[in-house]
């Protein structure tokens, strides 16, 4: 599961003008609305990332009036609270930090301990797609790779790592995750977490019809997994106003040898079998950009005139060495459920 709660310390607060009762706590990437003088520089508290899902708890029942909710995690429907992007007295807010002494239960935790099941916090779905995507037949197949890339205000180690490397920038396309296989002859898709019966008219083999890849992938006849974005009418209100489906692929990962394919070679693939690749915004020899500057990159619009999702930065020969989303801030902050 991804680590949605975190221990993490204060770097710095700043004040929020014209503001009594609010002030903004900096931790790590992130910047968080608190009550004034709830924190100080250097405390330790419980920060919670956007689209955490919280449990009903009377430690959250401030949250109610503004972000109650029902979801259902694939674990049945349940009640709790999601976390947004919000702005408060024009300062942006992205997660919920909390002091560390309100959770006894988390005596002994240490900055950076991943405390997500330990509060029972899930992550918030949103109903990707108007109508049904399949017939699940399981759970996603053992070792096909799901899609879930990390927000880089969360590791901001990142940066330095792929400094100085060539890097790609690609479109965050807005739509739902479809997984293409071809193991051993045989082909099979997946939605994010199942595995989903071969069906025409199912909403996760579009990609296998669409562009006929039976045939194209058994003429091939290597291991490979394709994981791509499907987009289009009843997908995330069809940002990209297609007039049907698409498919955007973005990782091709050689099954055999376990490795992702440089990007050269994963887009040499993808037209060999007439597959689009998400679209590229920039390539590099040598990445030098700051968080802000990846923030404001992220900013823009789709060629439908709606606000883009965001940005996807990788190491343009190791994809998944270094691979990281930078949110559009615009869009989450109009964002609804």
């Amino acid at each position: 599961m991804r680590a949605l709660v975190t221990i993490q310390r204060v770097k710095a607060i700043t004040v929020i003008p014209d503001s009594d009762f609010l002030e903004a706590a900096h931790i790590m990437g992130w910047t968080c609305v608190v009550k004034k003088g709830e924190f100080r520089e250097g405390d330790l508290g419980v920060y919670f990332e956007v689209d955490s899902f919280l449990p009903i708890d009377p430690r959250y029942e401030f949250l109610r009036a503004s972000s109650y909710r029902e979801n259902d995690d694939g674990f049945g429907r349940r009640p709790g609270f999601r976390i947004r992007t919000a702005k408060m007295r024009g300062q942006l807010s992205q997660g919920l930090f909390l002091p560390l002494a309100r959770f006894p239960e988390l005596s002994g935790a240490v900055e950076g301990d991943d405390v997500t099941e330990k509060l029972g916090v899930r992550k918030w779905y949103i109903p990707e797609t108007a109508g049904a995507g399949g017939t699940i037949i399981g759970e996603r197949p053992f070792g096909i790779p799901a899609s879930d890339e990390i927000r880089l205000q969360s590791a901001l180690e990142l940066l330095d790592e792929l400094r100085g490397k060539p890097y790609y920038i690609t479109t965050k396309m807005d739509g739902t995750s479809g997984i293409v296989y071809y193991i051993d002859g045989k082909i099979g898709c997946c939605s994010r977490n199942k595995e989903i019966r071969d069906e025409a008219d199912a909403l996760y083999w579009s990609p296998v019809y669409c562009y006929g890849l039976k045939e194209k992938l058994a003429a091939y006849g290597k291991n490979i997994v394709l994981t791509g974005e499907i987009c289009g009418p009843g997908i995330q209100k069809n940002k990209l106003r297609l007039p049907s489906l698409a498919w955007y692929v973005f990782d091709v990962k050689d099954w055999d040898s376990g490795a992702y394919l440089p990007y050269d070679r994963a887009l040499e693939i993808c037209a060999s079998f007439g597959i689009p690749f998400v679209p590229l915004e920039e390539r590099g020899d040598s990445f030098a950009y700051s968080l802000e500057e990846l923030l404001e990159k992220a900013r823009g619009k789709y060629p439908s005139g709606l606000d883009k999702e965001g940005i996807v930065v990788r190491d343009a020969m190791s994809p998944k060495a270094v691979s990281f989303k930078v949110l559009n801030n615009d869009a989450l902050l109009k964002e609804k459920d």
